[in-house]
């Protein structure tokens, strides 16, 4: 396999690794990080998530790297134990050839074990700021002095309150080295962290629209009712049948109940969320990323820095605060060149929050309608009727048919066998959730009237959320989640 990652002159065992990866061609952060790093610079890079910049700073500086030297030679340090554990990973991938040994460091596990793997040659180190900061401070790493200081993720540290661990970090650390610092984002914090630790620094700007999301996204919207949400949720798995998707919630109490109600339908869904011990939340992960799990149920914290690159959908299960959560969550799919799809549930009380996020980040958010129940069922129907056509005889087949004899018609005994296979995938549910255009559109001229109004008589309208109509078609009181419907386990052929 050719790869354009040649033109860099990286060490042959590490360009033998890029090909192992399947790696074609670099990504744009990759093609300006990587000669600018390898020139010895310190930079600034902006790229969004899943654009590729561990590749971008790993392949570099892993070229560079001295094998015979037994100290630790590079230091990246991530804002959460989750990360680290995937750049860890990664880069002792792309360094396996070459023989780099890689130890990832992070709060709640053993000093002396970590401690212990650094001593005994570790070139690359991966830590979180507050393990590192307290291992620094306590003396506890003898000659601990690397090269390449790599910042990931800055903008989350940030938001986590790690910038004044980093700047304390930095201060232990020689202040002869090459830094280098990776952003989704370009708060004025970092910038001034930048300008404070980096010497003359060289710029790479891959998203130069503020809160620029990833154009290899299709970032959808459905308007829904609020009691909605969880037939909404289901009858679009069902209907767009994900290879593997994150559905983000607001609270972790949310988390334990999407997750839940997902595996009692037959999808095999965890959740991850803070209030979980850390050997959970390392499993739940690692069977997401080997596809032992297909749906992952997670908070924004929970999942910020998941580094799985086949995720095809993300769904936001309710809408994110601000444009910057936004571009996060949806970053967690469309990665390593891959398309992704990203949907977003919103009331009509949050439409206008939908359109001011999606003006933000300058993308086009589409409007989409939820597929009724008829269309997901004659969708299925079709794509059932394909594989009944490509399918293999099995040896038994006739055996079968044997034993049914003659009592039984060809006809009949077809008949009867895709009933079984129909009633095996069966779905339940409203035949129509959400809204269609005209009606969001009158709807939304409505609300906007009476908030009209309220203003003009000095009020403050109502308070609380949207709630739709006083009850459900089912006679269910608006507000409460209709979400509760039999199921038939889903079969994974």
């Amino acid at each position: 396999m050719t790869t354009t990652f040649d033109k860099f002159n990286l060490d042959k065992d590490i360009l033998k690794a890029v090909i192992d990866a399947g790696f074609r061609e670099p990504s744009p952060v990759q093609d300006a990080a990587i000669p600018l790093i390898l020139e010895g610079n310190d930079i600034v890079a902006q790229a969004q998530t899943g654009t590729g910049k561990t590749a971008a700073f790993g392949l570099s500086t892993m070229s560079m790297l001295d094998t015979s030297d037994r100290n630790v030679q590079i230091l990246v340090i991530t804002p959460t134990r989750e990360l680290a554990t995937q750049v860890s990973d990664e880069l002792f991938s792309l360094g396996k050839y070459r023989h780099i040994k890689t130890v990832t460091i992070y709060g709640g596990s053993s000093y002396s074990r970590q401690i212990g793997l650094i001593e005994r040659g570790a070139n690359v180190v991966v830590a979180t700021p507050g393990r590192m900061l307290d291992l620094l401070k306590n003396g506890r790493l003898k000659n601990f002095a690397p090269k390449t200081v790599i910042l990931d993720e800055a903008d989350e540290m940030l938001d986590m309150g790690f910038l004044d661990d980093i700047e304390s970090i930095l201060k232990f650390l020689p202040k002869e080295r090459q830094t280098l610092l990776f952003s989704a984002t370009m708060p004025e914090p970092i910038k001034r962290l930048a300008k404070k630790t980096l010497n003359d620094p060289k710029f790479v700007n891959i998203t130069p629209k503020e809160h620029a999301t990833n154009e290899d996204i299709e970032q959808l919207y459905y308007v829904i009712e609020e009691r909605e949400r969880d037939n909404a949720l289901l009858r679009l798995l069902d209907a767009l049948e994900p290879v593997k998707s994150v559905v983000f919630c607001r609270t972790k109490k949310e988390v334990d109940r999407v997750s839940t109600q997902l595996m009692a339908v037959g999808y095999p869904a965890k959740g991850l969320h803070g209030d979980m011990e850390q050997n959970q939340r390392e499993t739940v992960i690692k069977a997401f990323r080997a596809s032992q799990i297909e749906i992952l149920v997670a908070t924004d914290v929970a999942a910020r820095g998941l580094n799985v690159t086949d995720i095809s959908h993300v769904f936001n299960f309710h809408m994110p605060f601000d444009p910057e959560s936004y571009v996060h969550r949806i970053g967690r799919t469309g990665r390593a060149g891959r398309k992704g799809t990203a949907i977003t549930l919103v009331n009509p009380m949050e439409y206008h929050s939908m359109q001011r996020i999606a003006k933000k980040v300058g993308t086009n958010i589409q409007f989409k309608m939820v597929p009724t129940l008829n269309d997901v069922q004659e969708s299925q129907l079709k794509k059932m009727a394909d594989e009944i056509e490509k399918a293999e005889l099995d040896v038994n087949a006739q055996k079968i048919l044997d034993i049914l004899g003659d009592d039984i018609n060809l006809s009949k005994i077809s008949l009867k066998l895709i009933s079984m296979l129909i009633n095996k995938n069966s779905l339940q549910g409203p035949n129509k959730i959400g809204f269609d255009q005209k009606t969001l559109t009158n709807l939304i001229k409505r609300l906007d009237e009476r908030n009209g109004r309220d203003r003009n008589r000095g009020g403050r309208g109502r308070s609380g959320g949207y709630r739709g109509r006083s009850r459900s078609r089912s006679g269910e009181r608006s507000g409460k989640s209709s979400g509760n419907r039999e199921r038939r386990p889903r079969s994974r052929n």
